[in-house]
């Protein structure tokens, strides 16, 4: 007979990572699914877990919070086996799904009541403190909501128990420009105060905001961890500048970074990897007319990283 330490003891130990997974996978055949994840997130950590859509992100939120079943690996979060233990485990992470459950014609404020009852010990003053950070009305029936008010209202029964583990599957979409900044301060906050968040989303420069970490999912495998630095390499931006005459092109290909030249006229089309500095200083000399810029899809820039 096996026996486990009481959750609140393995919490305690300083060495438990917030997020563990050994080999874990999940295949759904023909190559669909996640394959041998081995990843740590540490205690007060904000990780992104990046891949465009279709990469194996949800799937591996909802192994971590024992919604569906492993093929083969583990995962723990503080300590608390997924599989094993999720009931203890969904008692102390604040989850955000993909697409949330279905209230009917509840009152927003009653589906933070009924949803508090369930977990006990919430402050409801909380509660409504988040939601009037996120400009959300609980007064409305929640088929009145749109989009945005919906995942308003997930976020605020995900951090209205002020977890120590907060895993959100695409936390921003739907939300408006000022609460998506509204979304960043708080995490900010919440991982000042000693939470752990695990953040997935398909937008590179949204991880860049908020995350110390970042691991890349790509086909189901992770493909990189990277601290939040060397996502500068990774960063790719389309470019088209107009110019007041001949461009300098053999300086502009000449450039670190800079890759996919193009020229019309007075006009030069490129890709830009990184820093913005090396392609500048190869205009000096040259009047500027107008210049834009572009990051494409994630999945473009992963081709063009990995290529």
């Amino acid at each position: 007979m096996r026996i486990h330490a009481h959750p609140l003891a393995q919490r305690s130990e300083a060495a438990v990572n917030a997020i563990e997974t050994r080999g874990l996978s999940k295949d759904y055949g023909q190559g669909r699914g996640l394959f041998d994840l081995d990843l740590d997130v540490k205690p007060a950590e904000v990780f992104g877990y990046l891949g465009p859509n279709g990469a194996g992100k949800t799937t591996t939120i909802r192994l971590l919070m024992g919604l569906i079943h492993p093929s083969e690996g583990s995962a723990s979060i503080l300590g608390l086996d997924c599989q094993r233990q999720s009931v203890e485990v969904k008692r102390v992470v604040g989850y955000l799904p993909g697409e949330l459950a279905q209230f009917g014609g509840m009152r927003a404020s009653e589906v933070v009541a009924y949803l508090a009852g369930l977990r006990g010990g919430v402050d409801l003053d909380l509660a409504r403190a988040l939601a009037a950070r996120f400009d959300l009305d609980l007064g409305r029936r929640f088929r009145e909501f749109s989009r945005g008010n919906k995942q308003k209202l997930g976020l605020v029964l995900a951090f209205m128990h002020r977890p120590k583990v907060l895993i959100l599957d695409e936390p921003t979409a739907g939300l408006d420009p000022l609460n998506q900044q509204e979304f960043y301060r708080l995490v900010r906050e919440t991982s000042a105060e000693g939470s752990t968040l695990f953040i997935s989303s398909h937008v590179l420069s949204e991880v860049e905001h908020i995350c110390t970490r970042v691991g890349i999912i790509r086909d189901g495998r992770l493909v990189k961890v990277a601290e939040l630095d060397e996502l500068h390499e990774i960063r790719v931006h389309r470019v088209e500048v107009e110019l007041d005459g001949p461009p300098p092109v053999e300086k502009v290909r000449a450039a670190a970074g800079v890759d996919e030249v193009e020229v019309e006229g007075t006009r030069l089309h490129c890709t830009i990897r990184g820093s913005f500095d090396p392609f500048m200083r190869a205009l000096e000399g040259t009047r500027v007319l107008n210049l834009t810029s572009h990051e494409p899809s994630l999945e473009e820039t992963f081709l063009a990283y990995y290529r």
